[in-house]
């Protein structure tokens, strides 16, 4: 079993001769895809299935990630594209991996792994409070070397499994992201990529390696740490075993990917000094992106490493706007439900044509959901509607638009934080994800902002940056801006309208404010927080 880097694997191969393929596995909370693209950057093929993650009722806040069924889950979505496509596995000639972050797995001396979980796992709540109470800076001391808090690193949940588990922290040799797992199930070979990796909290973001002070500082051992490779390294070929398990060829290569945020970020070419972007999923990130990095006492936001060489990112997150629009279309669209099992029109786009009837604003009806970032204290209030009356004004429509605007409210707040850590303002961003599917949306986010909104032809941008990062390892494209140049192509962009703006300026400050007094009331125990940061 190869636990490091083999150098024999730092030449590019012969692509020139063949027909080619990339893939990308692309984890996510709620699912896991393989994805066939062809080496213009069109997706061919997908395979996808849902995964949840249990909690163990002993630990609440606990988000398990089953090691055995979910390896299943992506060989057998591996086997399922090869049948689809009929394509020869040696046509294949790079796979690359993405996944969620801050999903750690846990592994022993001779790569077993030990434990794992999901992002969002949080029964960390005694451990944070313990870090904290060891100093009152120490979250902030270590946030200047890696950009992370307390709130979604490694550190908090490796301590839970020291205090709770010792007997599986004694045999601990190795830590490593998902996206990572996944590379070495297919390799053999146990390493991290920065991407994702940084959002341990355990590494020095300049150097963008480990850094074992961090680990001996907060009473973790500085001894499990991985080789680290930078995305779009070669990693190994496909093992005997999984090609015996999947139908994938030996021959294919096996290249480093990254955090899902950060390939996005790729997969819709954002990665020089200036760019900025917003992926608008489950969660929104807003991402920043520069050459040079410093983090002093004003910042408040995520700091990580790109999946690029020599390159940042400042992260700002708004919870939820995804989920929040799922769950008002799962729980009251059912009229909606029944038209689109008659019609075919999916109960967004019936749900979209009656909010562009909704005027800019909502007739001043604002919610609360997602609040701007704050790392050191993240919180959120109770999701409200606030401020409608009881007339045919205030429909299903303007709730729904309602739901819209607030995910850009957050997003403007976001973006104004950052802005005044870099002192610099981006002139447009680009919009991917899921969100930017919807046209309502993506004005709402130009006319909030008071900036060009750019959309890629490719919406769901992290698993072609994975393929992206394949690609580039395998020497088919000759650095990530020449693969940037071939394949990523924008469909829309959206000017702002000038007097929405005006409305949306004056309805931004009455959010902010009533936002700090639904804050305050959650703060009090008077309402529950949305989502509250472990040790808060």
């Amino acid at each position: 079993m190869l636990l490091i880097m083999n150098p024999y694997y730092d030449r590019k191969e012969d692509v020139n001769s063949m027909e080619k393929y990339l893939m990308a596995v692309d984890a996510g909370t709620g699912s896991v895809r393989v994805i066939l693209f062809n080496t213009q950057g069109n997706e061919q093929f997908v395979t996808q299935s849902e995964w949840t993650h249990h909690e163990d009722k002993r630990y609440p806040g606990s988000m398990d990630f089953d090691i055995e069924k979910n390896i299943d889950i992506i060989i057998n979505l591996i086997k399922e594209i090869l049948a689809k496509s009929k394509i020869n596995p040696e046509n294949i000639v790079a796979i690359s991996t993405t996944s969620m972050r801050e999903a750690i797995v846990l592994y022993d001396e001779n790569g077993k792994e030990l434990w794992a979980c999901a992002n969002v796992d949080s029964r960390s709540n005694d451990e944070v409070a313990h870090l904290c109470k060891l100093s009152d800076t120490i979250e902030s001391d270590i946030h200047q070397i890696s950009g992370q808090t307390f709130s979604l690193g490694a550190i908090p949940r490796i301590l839970w499994v020291k205090n709770n588990i010792p007997e599986t922290y004694n045999k601990v040799k190795y830590v490593t992201m998902l996206n990572d797992w996944i590379t070495y199930r297919m390799t053999d070979v146990i390493s991290v990529e920065p991407s994702n990796g940084c959002t341990t909290g355990l590494f020095d973001i300049k150097k963008r390696v480990w850094d074992p002070s961090i680990a001996e500082k907060v009473g973790l051992r500085s001894d499990i740490f991985p080789i680290v490779n930078e995305s779009g390294s070669i990693i190994n070929h496909v093992t005997k075993e999984f090609s015996a398990l999947t139908g994938l060829s030996t021959q294919t290569i096996v290249v480093a990917g990254g955090g899902d945020a950060q390939l996005g970020c790729i997969g819709m070419g954002v990665i020089n000094e200036g760019d900025a972007a917003v992926l608008g999923g489950s969660f929104w990130q807003y991402e920043y992106t520069t050459n040079h990095v410093e983090i002093n006492d004003h910042c408040k936001v995520r700091v990580n490493c790109h999946a690029i060489p020599n390159t940042w990112q400042y992260e700002a997150i708004a919870f939820f706007p995804g989920l929040i629009m799922r769950w008002f279309r799962d729980t009251f669209c059912e009229l909606e439900a029944f038209l689109q099992k008659e019609s075919g029109e999916s109960i967004y786009a019936q749900m979209e044509k009656r909010a562009r009837n909704v005027p800019a604003g909502c007739n001043g009806m604002i919610c609360t959901f997602s609040d701007k970032m704050n790392y050191f204290s993240w919180k959120h209030a109770a999701p409200s509607f606030i401020d409608f009356k009881f007339d045919s004004s205030y429909n299903k429509a303007t709730f729904y638009r309602a739901i819209m605007e607030n995910a850009a409210f957050v997003t403007k707040g976001n973006i104004e934080i950052i802005s005044k850590i870099t002192n610099k303002s981006p002139e447009s961003i680009v919009f991917g994800g899921g969100a930017s599917k919807s046209d309502l949306w993506c004005q709402i986010v130009a006319d909030v902002l008071n900036i060009k909104v750019k959309v890629p032809v490719v919406k769901e941008s992290t698993a072609l940056g994975a393929a992206i990062c394949a690609g580039v390892g395998a020497g088919v494209y000759e650095s990530f801006n020449e693969a940037i140049a071939q394949v990523v192509k924008f469909e829309k962009t959206f000017e702002p309208n000038e007097s929405n703006h005006f409305i949306y300026e004056e309805l931004y400050k009455k959010w902010e404010a009533v936002y700090k007094v639904q804050l305050d009331l959650a703060d009090q125990g008077y309402t529950n927080h949305m989502w509250i940061a472990p040790g808060l």
